[in-house]
């Protein structure tokens, strides 16, 4: 634990150090603001309630792709790993949806929905091959322990399902939440700036680019960092427990 936190704190410092240097490289605000002026503009950031709003906005709409298309992965993987017919039917479906440009699905959504409304469904797209496939590998480790054992015994798909695949492969699978949440932030806040959605994280950073307000931009950049490494710690720490809890 000592080792990771020190290794982390060296990366942020190797980080700081690269961002003075090309600061003072480049010479030019417009292009890299200083780290001094950054932290200004973070801490003005901080003290708006209109970009608590946004930040809220943004949130909620991050955790509204990402529960639609994990709890629609894990459904179907569960039920891809029972009958073999819907696994073969969907791995095409999911290699499309893996391959689908994300800026020209936004591009079509705004035609169809409106602003605040595409970067949902877009987010929803991306995600759902990930967690799709993170959720049929751990149902598929788990059919490898106790596929054989269950056949033997004669126990039904329905208890299958819902006393074997589910409950055992909960834990693996949180473990990958974290990282399938955090793309989700970043795709969400993507799809804002693209649809320059009012009142939100991406909006507000489309805002600073019109202006030219680079110590703005990268306060906001920080913030939706910092932002997906704390869904991200979250997400561990619930699989830890999960974990916790089975033993």
């Amino acid at each position: 634990m000592k080792q990771r936190i020190f290794f982390s704190v060296g990366a942020l410092i190797a980080v700081w150090l690269l961002w003075i240097v090309a600061y003072r490289f480049i010479a030019n605000d417009y292009i890299l603001p200083s780290f001094s002026e950054t932290i200004h503009s973070l801490l003005q950031v901080l003290g708006e309630g209109a970009f608590w709003r946004a930040l809220l906005n943004s949130l909620w709409r991050t955790l509204l792709a990402f529960a639609v298309s994990v709890l629609l992965g894990i459904g179907l993987a569960l039920l891809a790993r029972l009958f073999d017919g819907i696994r073969f039917f969907l791995a095409p479906v999911v290699s499309v949806l893996r391959t689908l440009p994300t800026m020209a699905v936004i591009l079509i959504l705004l035609i169809w929905t409106t602003p605040s409304v595409a970067p949902v469904i877009v987010s929803a797209l991306v995600l759902f091959p990930a967690a799709y496939a993170a959720a049929l590998a751990s149902m598929d480790e788990v059919h490898e322990s106790y596929g054989a054992l269950s056949r033997a015994y004669g126990i039904t798909r329905t208890k299958q399902a819902f006393r074997m695949y589910l409950p055992l492969s909960a834990p693996s699978i949180l473990k990958q939440a974290g990282a399938i949440l955090s793309m989700g932030l970043k795709i969400t806040v993507s799809g804002e700036v693209l649809s320059s959605t009012a009142k939100s994280l991406g909006g507000m950073m489309q805002e600073a680019k019109l202006f030219v307000e680079m110590p703005r931009l990268l306060a906001l950049t920080i913030v939706a960092v910092l932002l997906g490494f704390v869904l991200e710690g979250l997400c561990a720490l619930l699989a830890k427990y999960c974990v916790r809890w089975r033993t």
